[in-house]
This record gives structure tokens, C-alpha cells and sequence, in this order.
């Protein structure tokens, strides 16, 4: 159980940044400060467990019909990915698999096409045109919108494995194994943390900076913070290459085809699930009828893997950004299911605060809109 408790702490690391979380945030905000040429170590409990090794790696703030404050953020970030993906690939040398695929939203009629919240995004597809894009769709889909500026990126097998390669070649530090356990402060601010490795041993981390991007566990070292896990269960498909070009996103379901024919498939929204691991046969069920209403011919396709995770999820399905109750600790976390979307636009606008440094205009004016406390008048 983790607590913030106030006290003293050992201030052996002066000027160095910690970064709470080895996940996908807490890597792509690690990235940015070390290209600043800031002193950045990632303290990581389990990266296994981080959701950017879970979720498909869309990038459709408009396939998922976002709205108002979040869409804004989502569609800032988007307009981000490609430069940000060609600095990770420039430090790593690696891949990161991004990709303009176009993503398809199927409807029952055309008047539930034309309600959709992002319907004015989009091209607007009858029977015949959904069928161009995705051969093979169920009959019951009678309409469909085209984002043609939505994608994807290979975040389980690529881009994770990138953005470590590049927070180490710009000298980033690592304590892998490490669970942060409390909050220390001195004179009303963040002075440090206490942190238990993989083998019991506790010790203290002086630092006056730092970020809190720990995922759906970011409440429990926080408990102002609401932000509680929503489980997902996933599996992979192996497709005839070229089978499927568009990621096709139906309610409650979606197919994402990789370039090498395997197609992710997700996601259960387990929200009474709390931290419980594991794979379910109801969880597993829902994603085969899934796959059957969407394209039939893919329940022939042979499953290649099946794997869970948490997503960070608040009352609001938006992110906690910027500052925390506690002067010193920045927040990125909250991103629920767009958290590869939204990783571009976060580490650069928590970047551009923890450097002291004032961020574009576009960002900055969202950091209302994601401030921790604005449930708090509710």
C-alpha cells in the first residue's frame, strides 16, 4: 500500500529529474528531457505491466469520436507523431512502426454515420464504398466513415523497444525493479522519494523534480488523484498478407493490421476488474464474437498471442497534465485508451514545464482543461 507521507529526504541527486513510470509516458518524457540535455533517471516497478506494451497503437482521435478539450489534444499530438517518431528513430536507429493505414468506422445506417461526434472528419462511405475498403465486412454494416488521416504504430513490438534504445543513447539512467513508495516533502515541496527494489531493500531518492507517470497505479502513490485500471483483453491473428489494409474500429471492437499480416484485436473495457491479472474465457469469448460481427473470414485466421492490461482511466476518460498538489511533481497520466496518441504532445508539453520552458500556445491552452482537480467542483 503506498502512501504520501511529508518528511525529510537524502538530497543525494541535485538537479536530476525522476521519472515515476517505465512506461510508454514515462519513456517519451524521458526522451524529451534528455534531448534537453537534463540529468533523467526512470524508475520502473515492472515494464511489463506498462499499458504500452498492451494496447494496438492506434492514433484516431477521430475514428474514436473524441470530443471537445480531448479531441483538440488528440488531434495537436497527431499532428505531432511523425516529427517525434523521427527523433526517436534518429536517437535508437530503430523502427518504430508507424503507419498511415486509414482507419474505417462501420454503422448500422447512414443517419447513425452522420450523428457520430467526428462525422465532419471523415469521408462518408455507403455499402459499396465500405466494401472497397474492407472486402469481406459483415452485411449488417451499412455505412461507414473513412479518417484517412488516422493510423497506427507498432508500440508492443517496435516503438517501446525504440523509445528505450533512445532514452539510453541520450543518456538517460534506468532503475528497473523499483516500486516508489511514498512522497517526500520539505518546505511545502517535493524533496525526494522512498523506493523498494526487487529485493526488499528500501532506500530514499533526493530530487526536487520530478514526474508522476506510474499508469493506472498513479492514484494509489497519489490518492487525490482519480484514476483507477479498466482491464483489457487482447489477442493477435495471423492474416494473409494484404488481407485486411484498413484498421477497421466497430463498437466495442477493432482490427489492426500490422505490415507482416498480424492483426491485433481488442479490447475488453473491464471497469469492475480492478488490478486482477490474467486472461478470462469471458473476456476471450467477447473478443471472438467481436472478430465475427466485424469480418467473418477472420475467425478462420489462426490466434498468435493473447495478453492483458491496465488501462489509466478518470472520471472523464481525460489525462491528469501538468502540475500536482505537490509543487515539484508534474503529472502525465489518465490517458486511457489514447495514451500512444497522446504521448507525442504530453512528454513535450511536461518537457517544456520541467525545464522551466514556456510551451507552444496550442498545448498551454489545454492544461486547464486537464488540471487534477477539475472533478473536484462536481
Amino acid at each position: 500500500m503506498t502512501r504520501w507521507l511529508r518528511g525529510e529526504a537524502r538530497s543525494n541527486s541535485p538537479g536530476r529529474i525522476l521519472i515515476l513510470g517505465g512506461g510508454l509516458m514515462g519513456l517519451a518524457i524521458a526522451h524529451q528531457l534528455a534531448r534537453r540535455d537534463q540529468r533523467v533517471t526512470v524508475l520502473s516497478r515492472r515494464r511489463s505491466e506498462a499499458a504500452g506494451f498492451v494496447a494496438a497503437g492506434m492514433l484516431a482521435p477521430h475514428a474514436e469520436g473524441l470530443e471537445n478539450a480531448l479531441l483538440h489534444l488528440g488531434q495537436l499530438s497527431l499532428s505531432r507523431i511523425a516529427s517525434w517518431v523521427a527523433q526517436i528513430e534518429a536517437d535508437s536507429g530503430l523502427p518504430c512502426g508507424l503507419r498511415s493505414s486509414g482507419i474505417v468506422v462501420p454503422f448500422h445506417s447512414a443517419d447513425e454515420r452522420d450523428a457520430y461526434a467526428t462525422a465532419a472528419f471523415g469521408d462518408r462511405l455507403d455499402r459499396e464504398q465500405l466494401l472497397q475498403e474492407v472486402p469481406g465486412l459483415d452485411s449488417q454494416w451499412k455505412a461507414g466513415l473513412l479518417f484517412v488521416q488516422d493510423g497506427q504504430i507498432d508500440n508492443r513490438r517496435q516503438l517501446m523497444r525504440a523509445l528505450e534504445s533512445a532514452c539510453v543513447d541520450r543518456g538517460a539512467q534506468f532503475q528497473e525493479g523499483v516500486e516508489v513508495l511514498e512522497l517526500f516533502t520539505a518546505d511545502g515541496r517535493l524533496s525526494g522519494v522512498r523506493t523498494r527494489n526487487s529485493e526488499g531493500s528500501e532506500a530514499t531518492l533526493g530530487c526536487e523534480r520530478a514526474v508522476l507517470c506510474s499508469g493506472a497505479w498513479s492514484g494509489q502513490l497519489l490518492p487525490q488523484l482519480p484514476v483507477f485500471p479498466v482491464k483489457g483483453q487482447m489477442l493477435s491473428l495471423q492474416s494473409p498478407r494484404g488481407a485486411l489494409r484498413r484498421v477497421i474500429f466497430g463498437p466495442g471492437i477493432y482490427l489492426v493490421p500490422r505490415e507482416d499480416g498480424l492483426v491485433v484485436v481488442g479490447a475488453t473495457s473491464e471497469r469492475n476488474a480492478g488490478f486482477s491479472e490474467g486472461l478470462t474465457p469471458q473476456g476471450q469469448t467477447t473478443l471472438k464474437q467481436g472478430i465475427a460481427t466485424l469480418l467473418p473470414e477472420a475467425e478462420s485466421w489462426p490466434p498468435m498471442e493473447r495478453w492483458w492490461g491496465f488501462r489509466p482511466c478518470t472520471p472523464d476518460e481525460g489525462p491528469l497534465l501538468g502540475n500536482s498538489p505537490i509543487p515539484g511533481l508534474l503529472l502525465a497520466c489518465g490517458h486511457h485508451r489514447n495514451g500512444v496518441l497522446m504521448a507525442g504532445a504530453t512528454s513535450e508539453l511536461i518537457a517544456d514545464l520541467a525545464c522551466g520552458t514556456e510551451p507552444k500556445q496550442d498545448l498551454a491552452a489545454l492544461l486547464s482543461s486537464f488540471r487534477w482537480d477539475r472533478f473536484q467542483s462536481r
